[in-house]
């Protein structure tokens, strides 16, 4: 296993050896047992969704990505409109709906915000294990009458952010790119504190962020977007050209192309 040692793969009485097998191959994780997994870290495949879960004595509960219910619910009826920060950060305008990168995904709370709201949006997560937590989400909310339309408009990719806005080619640059970054130092309101811990010990969920501005400033077609807690510097120092505040977070936009 190229993997971590300390995570494996397992499965609740029901669920089919093909999916099983589909998922290992996915994540690159053994296949071990709920009973007896001889490792601190699993991923779950239950009869309801996909969990990542730590084991042991006071360990929290299970992480694991949800477009359907909960907090997605919520905001659903609650209602998102176009005057919300996120969506004047990223220019959602009358008539106007960017085409839309989210290039450190995570559990995916942004992008479905953003899907809502009607843009097309590409998350891209290089960790397979966050990755697969997300396919499951969308699969899940594509089987539900409320949310398949929203979540048809968001597309998961997994690979390398800067290797993938690279590859790009002059017809498939976005409008805009979304960043959250995870690390270092910060806090990605999408997550819990408990999914940050946990996705701090999965191979593959570093991110090089100050690495990433750059390419997205370089490949971006109108705007590079960047979530902020309110009172966190620049990102990689770099001053944007201008920001959107919320009371806990800030959206710091750089134009891009000599957009408004």
């Amino acid at each position: 296993m190229t993997g971590t040692p300390d995570l494996a793969l397992a499965a609740e009485v029901g669920v089919s050896l093909e999916k099983m097998q589909r998922l290992a191959e996915q994540t690159n994780l053994p296949l071990t047992s709920l009973k007896h997994p001889g490792v601190n870290h699993l991923l779950v495949q239950t009869t309801r969704r996909l969990e990542l879960r730590q084991l042991g004595k006071g360990a929290p509960g299970p992480v694991f990505a949800d477009f359907v219910g909960g907090k997605a619910r919520y905001r659903r009826h609650q209602g998102i409109g176009a005057r919300q920060p996120i969506a004047k950060a990223v220019g959602i305008k009358s008539g106007s709906l960017p085409a839309i990168i989210d290039a450190t995904a995570g559990l995916g709370q942004d992008a479905l915000v953003l899907a809502t709201l009607g843009c097309d949006v590409t998350l891209i997560e290089r960790s397979p294990v966050v990755a697969a937590l997300l396919s499951d989400a969308i699969e899940r909310a594509l089987a539900e009458v409320e949310t398949a339309a929203i979540v048809a408009r968001m597309r998961l990719v997994r690979a390398d952010a800067c290797d993938y806005l690279l590859a790009l080619e002059e017809t498939q640059r976005p409008d805009v790119i979304y960043l959250d970054p995870m690390f270092p130092g910060r806090s990605k309101s999408a997550l819990t504190k408990k999914a940050m811990r946990l996705f701090q010990q999965l191979p593959g969920t570093r991110e090089n962020a100050n690495g990433l501005l750059p390419i997205a400033q370089q490949v971006a077609a109108r705007r590079v977007v960047v979530k902020r807690p309110a009172k966190a510097p620049w990102l990689a120092e770099a001053k944007p050209s201008m920001a959107i505040h919320s009371p806990k977070m800030r959206f710091d936009v750089y134009l891009c192309g000599g957009s408004q």
